[in-house]
């Protein structure tokens, strides 16, 4: 079925990127291709959109900065969708507004400029607005749940007002990544130095310098309550271990690092460390990553 035609027919004013690679625009830097990647103007259009696709049965993922996801190999039967024009970004007073397209960069920008303070343990984090609500990201000492006000999105095809209860957040999780899509974050800050701001940011860039260079997707395990997931991999003894042209880290045991290899050579050696961490402690690990079908 051609996807595309189908689409652009409901749907003309639609920006569209044929042949979208996997492989160049996520951070494991592996995969094969999608038909088209579409771009949605505006909210209104995005949930239009995401309801003609699912009224048309037509597979589609919503990728945010390529990170913290495992594409496949070959081509994915499927569109992708990118909110990428979902980029305003406006404070009013201590509230601060993104859309989901607004880079982690970007938003930390606007907030130490204006003197907004509690954005800063996200500072480097590979993400977009969208996605990191979604993954409630963060680090050991603060995360998304901890700055939402509220959020808007998409569900059923209508734009929907979320509090931050109403989001569901866990532990690398939300109610957003279970087929709910954020069009918009609010978000809930204090008023500080701008140079204070900056002190922080830096202070938070600094800590994440000893995290594992080379293409990954970040931290692939969710840490269990007992020992984080890196400690339990190591003490499996399977650090360095390879799978093709992917390896666990040695400088990070819950980060694979990927070396050429196949979206394949991921999965495998993903399902290999489960195995042996089970096998050796009797805890399953659960993966903080997605995986795009």
């Amino acid at each position: 079925m051609n996807f595309e035609r189908v689409i652009l027919e409901n749907f003309p004013d639609l920006a569209v990127e044929r042949n979208f690679s996997f492989a160049r625009r996520t951070t494991i830097g592996c995969g094969g291709t999608a038909p088209c990647c579409l771009y949605p103007k505006t909210s209104e259009q995005a949930a239009a959109l995401i309801c003609f696709l699912k009224s048309e049965k037509i597979p589609f993922y919503l990728l945010g900065a390529g990170a913290n996801v495992l594409p496949p190999d070959g081509e994915f039967g499927g569109v992708i969708v990118k909110f990428s024009f979902l980029n305003e970004i406006f404070a009013e007073g201590e509230l601060l507004f993104a859309g989901a397209g607004v880079t982690g960069g970007r938003l930390l920008r606007f907030a130490r400029e204006r003197g907004l303070k509690g954005l800063e343990p996200f500072s480097g984090i590979p993400m977009t607005v969208g996605g990191g609500c979604a993954m409630n990201a963060g680090v050991a000492d603060a995360h998304f749940s901890d700055v939402v006000e509220r959020v808007k999105a998409i569900e059923e095809g209508e734009i929907l007002d979320f509090s931050n209860a109403q989001c569901d957040f866990s532990k690398k999780s939300s109610v957003f990544s279970k087929g709910i899509f954020v069009t918009e974050v609010c978000f809930r800050l204090q008023k500080a130095d701008p140079r204070k701001i900056a002190e922080r940011e830096a202070l938070y860039r600094e800590r994440r310098k000893t995290l594992p260079k080379g293409r990954s997707m970040g931290c692939v395990f969710v840490n269990p309550e007992v020992m984080p997931a890196g400690m339990l991999i190591e003490r499996c003894g399977l650090k360095g271990l390879r799978v093709g042209g992917a390896y666990v880290s040695e400088a990070h045991a819950n980060f694979i690092i990927n070396e050429g290899g196949t979206s394949k050579d991921v999965s495998s050696l993903i399902a290999i460390v489960k195995e042996e961490v089970k096998r050796g402690t009797g805890i399953t690990l659960r993966e903080e990553i997605r995986r795009i079908l």
